[in-house]
């Protein structure tokens, strides 16, 4: 696809009558049938991300991706190339990699056996026992097919599935001069949380739940939001036709705006709250909007200083910032659902991500990860520390709009277990992207 960014702008239309795919059963999120059918149908035949690109830079880096049974190896075998391997040993099946870590030779705890990085048999013990009998192409680790796009690294178990490229249209195109593949890891948080991988996901594909969830956000944030099915991806726009950053919500009481400050404080807010979706030195140069602009500043003045602000120090710290057309950071707009369990919040300069996996054994339950990317200066982006906790309770420092979230998570997956609530009734024009996700996701498990 070589259209440009505006011809492929999402029709806005701010009133539909729902239909039927705008009722998702409670059973897609409560019901171990429904997880079986997940784990036989989706998970095995889906691309997925599995990691980015920086957490194996040099040859031997791996990261273990887990989800349900499964668990791939995904290994730099060379500087160019990438491989995936399913996790098992192939005299008795046990697991050969937990977590991530650098080897020169994929090893067998349990009797020694070890392959190289290229998946092929490096040394079995004793190997004259089977008298010949055990050939190379039999104990070569299965392959798992490999591709990346914006600096992640995506796996797929399935031989017959479309391309990556193919399975991600049309992000690839809309994305095509944002520089996520330059972005690194400014910081990585995974926890449990009691619900469903599903019900974790969609508190942050649609931005319905704003105006009630973090209405500390209206002041300094227009939350007007319209959701779209981009086929099997989902995406919303705020205040459409409109600018939402630094507008007060229409939700709100009229009154004089100081647009200065407005965005000054969002971004000020984003800062301290989630330390995600603007690079930090940009927090420490807010002050400038309300220092050199005056007090009757349009909220379009207002934004091309920033812009100005953020090219600038860009410049001088020499981060590689994008040249974006106003019609493609419209297109961009603020939110994407990656089919399966991917969310990211996308900045020129910045990306607010996040994940979700099914827990193994209770399909209330998942497992969650939050993590902000950033330009930063080749070299001196800070190490990767992922901090990783058992449940979202036993970390103080979430910020308050993902407590929010948190919180909401998992008392709507209380709330669905009533014999009172039969299923969701999504806002067909603000949730769009959640009955669209559910109408993907029963088309490719056949449910």
């Amino acid at each position: 696809m070589n259209q440009p960014a505006a011809a492929l702008q999402p029709k806005i239309a701010r009133r539909k009558k729902a239909g039927p795919e705008d009722f998702i059963p409670k059973e897609d999120y409560v019901s171990r049938d429904f997880a079986r059918l997940e784990q036989r149908r989706l998970w095995p035949r889906t691309w997925q991300m599995a990691c980015r690109e920086e957490e194996i830079p040099r040859v031997g880096d791996y990261v273990t991706y887990d989800v349900l049974d499964e668990s791939i190896i995904v290994v730099r075998v060379a500087a160019d190339r990438i491989a995936a391997y399913h996790n098992a040993c192939q005299h008795r099946g046990r697991r050969l990699t937990e977590g991530c870590g650098h080897a020169a030779r994929l090893y067998c705890r349990f009797h020694g056996w070890s392959w190289k990085l290229d998946g092929t048999i490096a040394h079995v013990v004793d190997r004259d026992n089977w008298d010949g009998s055990l050939k190379d192409e039999d104990i070569a680790l299965p392959q798992v097919r490999v591709d990346r796009w914006g600096g992640f690294v995506f796996i797929c178990m399935d031989g017959d599935a479309e391309p990556l490229l193919d399975f991600l249209s049309p992000i690839p195109d809309v994305f095509r001069n944002y520089p996520f593949e330059k972005m690194r890891y400014r910081w990585y948080k995974r926890t449990g949380i009691d619900c469903n991988w599903k019900t974790a996901l969609e508190a942050f594909n649609e931005g319905y739940h704003v105006q009630t969830t973090h209405t500390q956000l209206l002041p300094v944030h227009d939350d007007e939001a319209l959701s779209f099915a981009e086929g099997r991806h989902g995406s919303y726009q705020l205040a459409p036709g409109r600018i939402s950053l630094g507008e007060r919500s229409p939700r709100l009481a009229s009154t004089q705006v100081d647009y200065r400050r407005n965005v000054r404080d969002f971004v000020l807010m984003l800062e301290e709250d989630l330390k995600a979706s603007i690079p930090p030195h940009m927090a420490e140069l807010a002050d400038r909007l309300v220092d050199e602009l005056p007090e009757d500043a349009s909220l379009l003045d207002v934004l091309m200083k920033y812009g100005q602000i953020a090219f600038e120090a860009a410049q001088e710290r020499g981060i590689p910032f994008p040249s974006l057309t106003p019609e493609e950071i419209g297109r961009a707009g603020a939110d994407w659902h990656l089919f399966p369990n991917m969310v990211f919040l996308p900045a020129p300069d910045a990306m607010l991500a996040y994940r979700a996996r099914p827990d193994r054994n209770d399909p209330e339950r998942c497992i969650f990860e939050v993590y902000s990317l950033v330009l930063y200066p080749e070299g001196q982006e800070p190490p990767l520390e992922r901090q990783e906790f058992k449940d979202w309770r036993d970390h103080d420092a979430w910020g308050l709009i993902l407590t929010q979230d948190f919180e909401n998570m998992t008392e709507v997956q209380r709330g669905m277990r009533s014999t009172g609530f039969t299923g969701s009734r999504t806002n067909p024009v603000q949730e769009r992207s959640v009955s669209n996700f559910h109408r993907a996701l029963r088309e490719f498990i056949g449910a």
